[in-house]
C-alpha cells in the first residue's frame, strides 16, 4: 500500500484539498482501538537507517492488514482500518516531522481520534537491545530517545506502549558517536535486517490482538 511515501509523491489536487482544510479532516477523523506510530525520520536520506527501523515496521505491518494508501494528516502520513477479520480497528501514524518532534503529529492525531494513553504504540529503534531483539513495553525509561522524550511531553505521560526494536550499540558512549550509529544503515546482511523488521511487525501485531 505503500505507506513511506517518498518526497514528491502524490502531491496532487487531493493534498491542496487536505492542506487547505485540516478542521474539517479532524471533524471527520473515525476512532479506532489503537494509535500506532512509526518513530524515524522523513526523507530518503534517511531511509533504511537504524533510526528508521520503526516506520518500515509500522508499514509492514500496514500493508499486511491491507489498509488504504497514507495520506497526510496530523503533520505525518496517516492512515487507518482493521486488522483482520475479527481484529480491532488501528490508526497507523507516520509523523513527518522528523524524529525529536514527533510529538507533534501524534499528539494532535491521539486528541482527534479518541485513543487512551495505553492503546498509543510506538514502535522505535532501541540501542539497548541487541541486533535482532525484539521487546514490547508498557511505560518504562525512555533510555535518551528524543523521539520518545518528544511523544512524553504531547501525550502527557509516558504510558503509552512501546516496540523497542534492537539495533545494537557502538562501543562507544560519546553522543555524536551514538548519534552516527543510529543515523546511519545496518551493516547488517539484508536477509537478517528484513528479518528484524518483520519480527517486529509480528510483536506489533500480537499486542494489538492480544
Amino acid at each position: 500500500m505503500g505507506l513511506i511515501r517518498r518526497r514528491g509523491e502524490g502531491r496532487g489536487e487531493d493534498s491542496a484539498r487536505t492542506r487547505n482544510a485540516p478542521n474539517r479532516l479532524e471533524q471527520r477523523s473515525t476512532r479506532v482501538d489503537w494509535l500506532v506510530v512509526g518513530l524515524g525520520n522523513p526523507g530518503e536520506k534517511y531511509a533504511r537507517t537504524r533510526h528508521n527501523v520503526g516506520f518500515e515496521a509500522v508499514a509492514l505491518a500496514a500493508e499486511r492488514w491491507a489498509l488504504p494508501r497514507a495520506k497526510q494528516r496530523y503533520a505525518g502520513l496517516y492512515t487507518d482500518g482493521k486488522t483482520g477479520p475479527q481484529g480491532p480497528r488501528a490508526g497507523v501514524l507516520l509523523p513527518q516531522t522528523f524524529m525529536n518532534d514527533v510529538g507533534r503529529s501524534a499528539g494532535p492525531a491521539r486528541g482527534a481520534l479518541g485513543v487512551e494513553l495505553d492503546r498509543v504504540v510506538a514502535v522505535h529503534d532501541e540501542i539497548d537491545l541487541p541486533f535482532g531483539r525484539v521487546e514490547a513495553r508498557l511505560g518504562g525509561g525512555l533510555a535518551g530517545h528524543n523521539g520518545l522524550k518528544s511523544l512524553r511531553a504531547a501525550l502527557g505521560g509516558a504510558g503509552f506502549r512501546r516496540i523497542r526494536v534492537g539495533v545494537g550499540r557502538p562501543d562507544s558512549t560519546d553522543p555524536e558517536i551514538v548519534s552516527a550509529w543510529v543515523l546511519g544503515r545496518f551493516s547488517e546482511p539484508r536477509d537478517e535486517v528484513r528479518a528484524l523488521v518483520e519480527a517486529a511487525a509480528d510483536e506489533l501485531e500480537r499486542l494489538l490482538l492480544s
